[in-house]
């Protein structure tokens, strides 16, 4: 039988049933479905987390106390503000060094409060981190010198303090001292679920002085390339260590953070794919189901078929072509639904989805595969029918 005729014999046998064909379909078309959707779902968080690491900046190292873990507690820090200047001669640039010491406190404008992150930076966040400022100005190495009470809002804070009001020369009281404000960020979102418009910035040694600490929570170092990375991290971490022998210190850089955010993404996209392909195998066996039924009601037919000279061969991939015809038509109809349902996700919904190719080429070769190892055994009970017998069946 010629692989043309197979099809349109196949092709007239599902639209004379096509309420049976469209729901034999309808487990491949929600199988395949929830493939795209899952995998998009699970490409789009990744995609969410690179842009939010890269969106801190390029080429940055931090340095922390301890070992570095996001399951553990930070380690007690003996950095002070001499190692700013230490690091900054050790890669020969003070504008790429920066570093922080944060708390939580009350931010409170009038009768309005809020309950912020307020991070003590020195001068240069700006030009290591990707922090553009939308209104006023960053304050400067003097005032840090001078332990000036100046501030730099973030996007929401401002909105949350002051409204509609520009709050570029206002005051402020954070912790019950008066600050006054010299800068607004612009709008950045959120890195890690954590929103970086809902904090305030102030000089690292007004902030140490009004937090009664000596020590700096962190170090950050942009190097001039993604070369130079390595390096840089080699170095500073042997001047810390160098100068610090009884404490341990982490280098974090933005690769290694992409690396395991990625392997961790990747698995639960994974996870995600294979959870939704279950359904696949359960639109298999119905696939299974009716065919043997298709067999059993098309008997008389195969007789026929068989008396008039079709081999058992020919009988065998007439029900196979069937089976895969069916199974590709639904995987076809469930690609199409599963990037639409993505699409309306990402674009309705909080969560990100961006549809990955391989997830439509992945889940197209399963439905096709799902007809081949399903049809298999109706085909071949079809193919083994005798004519005598097939010819009898009532």
């Amino acid at each position: 039988m010629r692989i043309g005729e197979g099809f349109r014999v196949a092709l007239d046998a599902l639209v004379a049933n096509r309420l049976r064909s469209l729901l034999t379909m309808l487990g491949v078309i929600i199988g395949v479905a929830a493939v795209v959707v899952l995998v998009a779902i699970g490409s789009g968080a990744k995609q969410e987390v690179e842009q939010q690491v890269e969106g801190l900046g390029s080429n940055l190292v931090l340095f922390v106390p301890g070992k570095f873990d996001l399951n553990s507690a930070p380690s007690v820090s003996q950095l002070s503000l001499s190692d700013v200047d230490l690091v900054a001669r050790v890669v020969g640039n003070p504008d790429a060094v920066a570093t922080t010491v944060s708390s939580g406190e009350e931010v409170r404008v009038g009768s309005v409060s809020v309950f912020v992150t307020v991070n003590g930076t020195n001068e240069t966040v700006p030009l290591v981190f990707n922090r553009p400022i939308a209104r006023g100005e960053y304050f400067s190495r003097g005032d840090v010198d001078a332990r000036a009470r100046v501030a730099v809002l973030g996007a929401k804070v401002a909105d949350e303090l002051f409204g509609d009001v520009d709050p570029l020369g206002r005051q402020i009281t954070i912790a019950g001292v008066r600050f006054r404000v010299v800068g607004v960020f612009a709008e950045v979102g959120s890195t890690f679920g954590v929103s970086r418009d809902e904090e305030i910035h102030i000089p690292v040694t007004t902030a140490q002085q009004l937090f009664g600490v000596d020590r700096l929570d962190a170090l950050a170092v942009k190097a001039p390339t993604a070369d130079d990375v390595p390096v840089v991290k080699a170095e500073v971490l042997a001047a810390l260590r160098n100068e610090y022998p009884d404490q341990e210190f982490s280098a974090v850089t933005q690769t290694q953070i992409l690396g395991t955010l990625g392997k961790i993404l990747g698995l639960l996209t994974l996870v995600l794919a294979a959870i939704a392909a279950i359904s696949l195998l359960v639109g298999g066996v119905g696939v299974s189901n009716i065919m043997l039924v298709s067999v059993r009601e098309r008997t008389r037919e195969v007789g026929l078929r068989k008396a008039l000279g079709a081999r058992q061969r020919d009988i065998t991939a007439q029900f196979l072509v069937e089976a895969i015809l069916l199974t590709t038509v639904g995987g076809i109809i469930g690609t199409v639904l599963g990037i639409c349902v993505a699409f309306l996700a990402n674009t309705f919904t909080p969560l990100p989805a961006a549809v990955a190719w391989w997830s439509i080429v992945l889940a197209l070769l399963v439905s096709i595969g799902v007809g081949l190892v399903f049809g298999v055994l109706p085909a071949r009970r079809a193919g083994r029918l005798e004519p005598v017998e097939a010819l009898r069946t009532e």
